[in-house]
């Protein structure tokens, strides 16, 4: 059986029959394929009706409508992730819902899968396994990419020894030179005849070296035949014609890997090590390999607000005493508090048995995805950013769909409030409030604004919306730049 590589949409809906169709299954194998992937939280169903055909962003009561009380005809399936899933001699590559107009975003999902490599490398662990329980299953692409990003920065693992020589061409050792070599004395001057110098050779026969030099080959060799090297775009490796079985059985390498990690203590040779251990002990590759194996996220949302949140210079997390004001941070304000904690938490107030008043104050309260403050024409603007992750319909001869609900409304216009006297007490003249979402169009659309009159009223700010070029916003979060926030055109 050969290896099948197909494109999908995130939450777009899927019947069995496509699904068959797409992956070329038939009807056991659809039925397997579907349960695996809903097994591990890739896959949801809903209803098959034309209410839920038209959607295109999901609700929690849109989920687990169950195959055997409506039937597999009666139900529409959704993937709900971004990135790569392999099972078996299936690779799903699951592209952002945003992208409507291009079923194959080859170029697209190059940049998205490097937007996802940098959001997740602040984890310093490998996610060997996904799920958990009866569900959980060694998660092998997750792996063979961090063994072959790790040897793209590091190398390859070395062990070095330090030797020393005399008259060699390393550094010369003047301690071990002047106290145990004779020295000739001219005009009172010692000359060394024979200088004790050290040098670092590596060891090239080392076993863990020679074992990551093969597993690396291997792994590449796996990435080449499922089409995925081209996918994250790799540089090829081929660093040996070793195999796993020309350095001994699986029990023999385990425990020199093991042997290894009890004599290092390089933080990220032990995670390299630890890593070799769990591909050696779960030895298959990505086509035999039944379980299923994910590089990616269920929650883009949080990818992409992370974007907004870098690419627009977030001072959300910064010290009130390193903002840029147009007068002194005020009294009442600690320079070291960050603008985040500028915001009120709530307080609860009881009574006690003898009837005296107790107030407790909660430890959470408002959190805005972004906070921006930009010079605007000789004054300083507050803008109150909310990235959101939608496919807003807003068309005149077309229904309203799939827009931010009520809360995301009034929790921005709240954000406002909250910082209503931060923003009169120093001088920052004009407050923005924007909707920030993506779109695969090459340019920024104006879209519109989000208001509540009752609130306006109080002389909040409407909400404006942009939706904003992803692949420019990639580029810039790749990049780490930023978007000058005057194209937004607030």
């Amino acid at each position: 059986m050969g290896i099948t590589s197909e494109f999908v949409r995130e939450q777009k809906r899927y019947s069995k029959n496509e699904i068959r169709k797409v992956f070329r299954l038939n009807d056991d194998e659809a039925n397997k394929f579907i349960k695996n992937l809903k097994a591990y939280g890739v896959l949801k169903t809903v209803k098959n009706n034309s209410e839920q055909k038209e959607l295109s962003d999901l609700v929690d009561e849109d989920f687990e409508v169950s195959d055997s009380e409506t039937g597999n005809d009666d139900c529409l399936y959704v993937f709900t992730y971004v990135g790569v899933i392999t099972t078996g001699s299936k690779i799903i590559k699951s592209y952002p819902k945003y992208m409507l107009h291009n079923d194959k975003p080859l170029e697209e999902m190059k940049q998205i899968l490097k937007v996802l490599e940098r959001y997740g490398s602040k984890q310093e662990m490998v996610h060997v396994f996904n799920g958990d329980g009866d569900n959980r299953s060694f998660n092998l692409l997750a792996v063979i990419l961090y063994l072959l990003n790790d040897y793209h920065e590091y190398g390859i693992y070395n062990n070095s020894e330090d030797i020393i020589e005399i008259n060699g061409d390393g550094e010369i050792l003047w301690d071990k030179t002047i106290n145990e070599s004779f020295a000739l004395i001219s005009n009172n001057r010692p000359y060394y005849m024979e200088l004790y110098t050290e040098k670092t050779v590596n060891d090239e026969m080392d076993f863990i070296k020679r074992l990551h030099e093969c597993i690396l080959t291997e792994c590449n060799i796996q990435m080449k035949n499922s089409g995925l090297l081209e996918l994250f775009d790799m540089v090829p490796v081929n660093l040996s014609e070793e195999t796993l079985g020309d350095l001994g059985g699986r029990d023999y390498i385990l425990y020199r890997i093991h042997a290894e990690l009890n004599v290092q203590f390089n933080t990220r040779k032990q995670i390299l090590l630890k890593t070799l251990y769990a591909y050696v002990n779960h030895e298959r590759t990505l086509e035999d390999n039944d379980s299923i194996s994910m590089y990616g996220t269920n929650n883009f949302n949080l990818v992409w607000e992370n974007v907004c949140a870098e690419v627009f210079d977030n001072k959300l997390n910064t010290e009130l005493g390193r903002l840029d004001l147009p007068v002194k941070l005020g009294s009442r304000y600690d320079p070291k508090q960050k603008l985040i904690e500028v915001i009120e938490k709530p307080k609860w107030c009881g009574w006690d048995e003898s009837g005296k008043v107790f107030i407790k104050t909660a430890k959470e309260t408002l959190i805005p995805d972004l906070i921006s403050i930009q010079d605007n024409n000789g004054e300083k603007q507050f803008i109150i950013f909310d990235a959101k992750y939608y496919n807003i319909q807003l068309e005149k001869e077309k229904e309203l769909r799939s827009q931010p609900g009520i809360g995301d409304i009034t929790k921005q216009y709240l954000y406002q409030l909250a910082y209503k006297q931060f923003i009169t007490m120093h001088n920052i003249g004009t407050v923005k409030n924007c909707f920030l979402i993506p779109t695969e169009k090459n340019h920024i659309i104006k879209k519109g604004v989000a208001m509540l009159d009752m609130l306006s009223a109080l002389g909040l700010e409407e909400i404006q919306i942009r939706l904003l070029p992803a692949t420019y916003m990639y580029k810039h979060y790749l990049t780490r730049t930023m978007v000058r926030i005057e194209e937004l055109e607030l």
